[in-house]
């Protein structure tokens, strides 16, 4: 009976450590936000700036990586998709957003629709037409999570614009500038510049 019992208390131990253990290694894929080194890469190229990239959790949705790209000047956006083709739009970008800006920016493309706010704790609840959104202030920047109204609810917006995170990676570098042309030696100088095609001494 006491070999039982310290058998017992042995894997009591040990799946107490797994449990603990468990617990942490969720915590840490939770704890902060990432993308590959080459989309990164891909993004920073067309223009996005690093502080303006953020990855948000909208549950029951992924993040579609042939989205990511930039907005504007130097903004960030991305597109989360559910598997029943239900969509929620990310945009980041540069500037001030208070009360009087509220009512005047168009949520997503709607523009033949009134704007209506509701400001609370965490940003700015805004509406027009079919589509909805959660507006947050970051700074100099201000993040936007949007879409169908008959899609996504509030709360869920709400909580995942919330939860913002900038993502993290070593792609700190400017991007590369675009190459130029290569030089040919058979154009010639003068005329419409097609190839010089002339057949020389012998054939």
């Amino acid at each position: 009976m006491q070999f039982r019992a310290i058998l017992l208390v042995a894997a009591g131990v040990v799946a107490l450590v797994l449990v603990v253990f468990g617990l942490v290694a969720f915590a840490g894929r939770d704890s902060g936000a990432s993308l590959p080194e080459a989309d990164l890469a891909r993004i920073r190229a067309q223009g996005v700036a690093p502080d303006l990239i953020y990855l948000v959790d909208v549950p029951g949705y992924t993040l579609a990586e042939q989205s990511l790209g930039v907005i504007n000047d130097e903004g960030f956006g991305a597109i989360y998709s559910s598997s029943e083709g239900r969509t929620v739009e990310l945009r980041v970008d540069r500037g001030a957003f208070d009360d009087a800006v509220c009512a005047d920016m168009p949520v997503h493309n709607v523009v033949d629709a009134p704007v209506t706010c509701d400001r609370d704790d965490v940003g700015w609840y805004r509406t027009a037409g079919d589509r909805h959104e959660y507006i947050v202030v970051r700074g100099d920047h201000f993040i936007r999570l949007n879409g169908m109204a008959t899609e996504v609810t509030r709360e869920t917006l709400k909580a995942a614009v919330a939860g913002a995170r900038q993502i993290t990676g070593d792609v700190t570098e400017a991007p590369e500038p675009p190459r130029t042309p290569v030089e040919r030696g058979d154009l010639p100088t003068v005329g419409d510049g097609a190839p010089n095609n002339e057949v020389g001494p012998g054939g």
